[in-house]
């Protein structure tokens, strides 16, 4: 089961400690927000599932103003407001600004707490009923669904995984596919962003803190290992890490052990640990950069995601998956790609790969005029882009790929619109393993 992550609002201190203590004893990941400025800003790039305002009084303007932002971005995402000064007007405000659970005293962190599991169950029932792809690893292509098998043997066994792979292949799902298919799919899956995390801070974020073991840690947090532990955690961008971190992930890897800062309870660890990066790990270790023996002891199981300008196959199918997340997340309605648009993303070499394709549709359906999505819906920058490098000679595969696309698959049409015979088109499908129309569009 993927980790829920919580946006909550740093309004009352005494709020905020207590509610963080109660979710993290729950396994659930706390994004602490300190207004509500950085809060509508962490809704936009940090993705949580569910915003709670823990609110002193003193600024629930600002605090029901978010909770208005939010509810115009996403219809269905979940609000609750807790304070400790209640009024009928406050409730009303709530109530007009969005929010969908309003809390008053008498209560308990715990019932909060029960509240929210059960919302985030709900939400995720009703995504899974929605969207049904295993992991959301959606593919056409032959050499995904190759890796996609190898990732299923994988889960079957207990071993260690590394999987390399430019930003944006999809690192992270591969790793939570692998759990989700695996007997500790019922247990949680814990990501660690190793390239984000501040020196100062790897320590705690890694292996949690005693109350009082420094200034400032008011309340008992569990580190990354141990939240994770009886599921999977996932290191992600570990060749980021300074070898200092490195060392700390390599000892804790081989005792299958940690100690919280300032504690002295040794808590052992039963995890999988899967790995990614997107650099070379062998040239790394070659220039000093990265342990070998920490690589020899993540490198067991190794799996490289290709970029999506060599698998473009995929793309019809990530666009159809993506738009119907959009249409749930906008409240819309998008029926999909005219052909010029789809063309146009065929002949894009895509250096961000998936993640760039999720980005350009989400901002295309910021200000989507009409259901259908043409190639002046796109924004502007991506227009500019391709039109700077329609002189440039393309690619033959992406040629080939881009007229049966257009055609819908028909032969025929492809072969005149190449200015081929069919033996020909026939012989260059062949040349670059396209066999047939992948099975999503049939």
């Amino acid at each position: 089961m993927r980790q829920k992550k919580i946006m909550l609002t740093k309004g009352d201190d005494f709020l905020f400690q207590r509610l963080k203590k109660s979710l993290e004893t729950k396994s659930i990941e706390v994004i602490s927000s300190h207004d509500a400025s950085d809060s509508f800003h962490d809704f936009l790039t940090k993705r949580p599932d569910l915003l709670l305002i823990a609110s002193s009084g003193k600024d629930v303007e600002n605090e029901l103003n978010l909770s208005s932002r939010i509810r115009r971005r996403n219809v269905q995402f979940p609000i609750f407001l807790v304070t400790r000064q209640s009024s009928e007007d406050l409730a009303i405000a709530a109530l007009k600004a969005g929010v969908n659970d309003y809390f008053k005293p008498p209560y308990s962190g715990d019932t909060v707490t029960r509240r929210i599991l059960t919302t985030l169950g709900r939400r995720g029932e009703e995504k899974d009923q929605t969207l049904p792809e295993d992991g959301h690893m959606v593919t056409a292509s032959k050499s995904m669904q190759e890796i996609k098998k190898v990732l299923s043997h994988i889960a079957a066994t207990e071993c260690t995984v590394l999987i390399t792979g430019e930003t944006g292949t999809g690192k992270e799902l591969a790793a939570e596919l692998i759990h989700r298919t695996s007997v500790r799919r019922e247990q949680p899956f814990i990501c660690l962003n190793c390239a984000a995390l501040p020196e100062s801070l790897i320590e705690s974020e890694m292996f949690g803190y005693e109350r009082g073991a420094f200034t400032g840690a008011v309340s008992l947090s569990r580190g990354k290992f141990e939240q994770a532990n009886g599921g999977t955690i996932f290191l992600d961008e570990i060749a980021d890490m300074s070898p200092h971190a490195q060392a700390k992930i390599l000892r804790t890897i081989e005792r299958k052990e940690v100690y919280r800062l300032g504690g002295t309870k040794v808590i052992p660890l039963d995890m999988r640990i899967t790995a990614a990066t997107n650099k070379n790990p062998e040239r790394l270790i070659g220039e000093g950069n990265f342990r070998d023996d920490l690589y020899y002891r993540l490198n067991v199981a190794r799996v490289h995601l290709p970029p999506l300008r060599e698998r473009k196959e995929d793309i019809p199918s990530l666009v159809e998956h993506i738009i119907r997340k959009l249409n749930l997340r906008f409240d819309r309605n998008v029926e999909g790609l005219t052909r010029e648009a789809m063309e146009s993303l065929i002949r894009h070499n895509w250096p961000g790969n998936v993640r760039e394709l999720i980005n350009l549709l989400e901002a295309t359906f910021v200000n989507l005029p009409s259901k259908k999505i043409d190639f002046a819906n796109l924004p502007e920058v991506f227009q500019q882009k391709l039109k700077g490098a329609e002189g440039l000679p393309e690619n033959e595969r992406d040629r080939l790929l881009s007229a049966l696309l257009t055609t819908n698959w028909n032969k025929s049409q492809a072969a005149r619109k190449l200015h081929w015979s069919r033996m020909t088109l026939y012989r260059k499908m062949a040349k670059h393993c396209i066999t047939s129309k992948p099975p999503s569009e049939k």
